[in-house]
């Protein structure tokens, strides 16, 4: 199969990761981390906190400012139901994947009031003038995504952090489709929490993620979501408050934080400039091969090629919906894309795409140039046969 849905997950690893995955699996000597003093517990441990040092430094953060959890999802629930509570109000947006939307509507039940951004008018990208118009008293948080799943346009992050730091507001940062794509640095990009998943373009497996909080975020009150076994203080009868524990209860996920270290430092060694610098010509290759088929739609801004882009292009040919193309892609080319709405139902509303979806095709360092060809060639064919 060539596999072209590397925003949903990366199935093809690099080899360092199997390599730290079947060595992992095969020991005797990984405990329960953080859960006594014997040999198979600090082994086990001293692999957590080596992932721990690893992922934080990846993302210009301490050690004491990342807690691990199992994806995405979870860190963003996580951190929204720590933060948030009725008479607060947050800023999002029509790009954000309901990873986000669930967790504010459900907040929105219980006294959280909402306001969403849209995308500007002549193009794709997200209408950040906007929020000054969404901007209220009770105010608490902006909370956007990096990058857009359907799209791969990429927010003016500095513009939205110098928006939140005017207006006193938390700059929450969904990192899904951007982790493992191009550097992201806590301190710089002036983020205050940063959620992301492993097991996309940090090459991890599934089960893997984490939250990083910023410096301003040790001021900040945030409550247990989540209560259990810490390993400290178990005669306590609340949480301990202290990150990582606050946010890591139960058992670590020992082996798949493993793979995750070997897929961030297979990431370091590769050097993140030639990473994006690899996906960028990779797109670009894909979207110069199918933007003039007859009949095929384009959905984000490739005008500038220097532009910084998720390595995404997400496709219509004519009305035909988007999992009839999917399909036909997968039975007889063995393509691997993802059609429909991407979990994002307001950007399919914003680009009027509902009911038809998108055929999206996502990269990956895995990719070769002949899967891009491949799956050029095969666009074109069904271009040619369906429109």
């Amino acid at each position: 199969m060539i596999y072209l849905d590397n925003a949903a997950t990366s199935a093809i690893k690099p080899d360092s990761v199997k390599e730290a995955l079947c060595q992992a699996i095969q020991r005797d000597d990984l405990g329960n981390p953080g859960r006594g003093a014997h040999e198979s517990s600090l082994h086990a441990l001293l692999e957590v906190e080596a992932a721990r040092t690893s992922v934080a430094k990846f993302f210009g953060a301490k050690d004491s400012q990342l807690a691990f959890t199992a994806n995405a999802t979870m860190s963003i629930n996580l951190i929204l139901k720590s933060l948030l509570g009725a008479g607060d109000h947050v800023i999002s947006s029509c790009t954000e994947h309901n990873s986000v939307l669930r967790p504010l509507y459900q907040l929105a039940e219980e006294g959280v009031a909402l306001s969403f951004a849209g995308l500007k008018k002549d193009s794709l990208q997200l209408d950040l003038a906007s929020f000054e118009q969404l901007l209220r008293p009770n105010s608490r948080a902006v909370v956007v995504n990096h990058a857009s799943n359907v799209t791969g346009e990429v927010i003016d992050l500095p513009a939205c952090a110098k928006f939140c730091r005017e207006n006193k507001l938390l700059l929450i940062v969904d990192a899904a489709q951007s982790a493992g794509i191009f550097p992201i640095n806590l301190q710089a990009d002036d983020i205050d929490v940063l959620c992301f998943t492993g097991h996309k373009s940090l090459y991890g497996p599934g089960g893997t993620g984490g939250i990083v909080l910023g410096d301003r975020m040790a001021d900040v009150p945030l409550k247990a979501v989540i209560s259990g076994g810490s390993g400290i203080r178990s005669f306590e009868k609340t949480q301990p408050r202290e990150m990582p524990t606050l946010f890591e209860a139960g058992t670590a996920n020992v082996f798949g934080l493993i793979g995750l270290h070997a897929g961030v430092e297979y990431l370091q060694n590769t050097g993140m400039a030639k990473v994006e610098a690899r996906l960028q010509k990779l797109m670009r290759r894909f979207y110069e091969g199918v933007k003039d088929l007859p009949g095929l739609k384009i959905y984000g801004d490739f005008s500038d090629p220097a532009k910084r882009r998720a390595p995404i292009v997400g496709l219509n040919l004519g009305h035909v919906p988007a999992a009839v193309i999917s399909d036909i892609l997968a039975t007889d080319y063995d393509i691997a894309t993802r059609p429909g709405a991407h979990c994002a139902p307001l950007m399919h509303q914003a680009l009027g795409t509902a009911d038809q979806g998108i055929v999206r095709f996502s990269f990956s360092t895995m990719n070769s140039e002949a899967d891009i060809d491949a799956g050029i060639a095969a666009i074109a064919e069904i271009s040619r046969a369906l429109t």
